[in-house]
């Protein structure tokens, strides 16, 4: 069964970096993009990065340009995605996901088949 595990999360003051995991299992490893979505509280979920497996392709949504950035390691079927300079407007639960093929349309969580269930990040001012 196809599976995505997030860790890392956790509480951190405003000016803090965090590093986000999401390990994959065999069944979506190598293929199609991996992508980091946030949703807080009473908003909609936003598109935050995201990776292609094979080209190392990378996205970034506006608000963590020159921020956040998003990396995979092959060997261990992991992406990562590390946050610098957090703002307590980065507060949310983080979700690491996958669709098997690449190009338009990555920003969108209804692309996405598959999802880690999330992990909690809550910045401090």
């Amino acid at each position: 069964q196809v599976q995505l595990v997030e860790s890392g999360g956790g509480l951190v003051q405003a000016g803090d970096s965090l590093r986000l995991s999401c390990s994959a299992s065999r069944g979506i490893f190598g293929a199609g993009i991996m992508a980091w979505f946030r949703q807080a509280a009473g908003k909609e979920r936003e598109f935050v990065a995201g990776i292609t497996w094979e080209g190392s392709l990378t996205y970034y949504g506006d608000s963590v340009k020159g921020r956040f950035t998003i990396s995979r390691d092959n060997a261990k079927s992991t992406v990562y995605l590390e946050m610098n300079s957090l703002k307590p407007e980065d507060t949310a639960v983080y979700s690491c996901a996958h669709r098997y093929y690449t190009g338009v349309g990555y920003s969108f969580p209804s692309s996405y088949a598959t999802w880690g269930q999330g992990t909690q990040v809550t910045v401090s001012s």
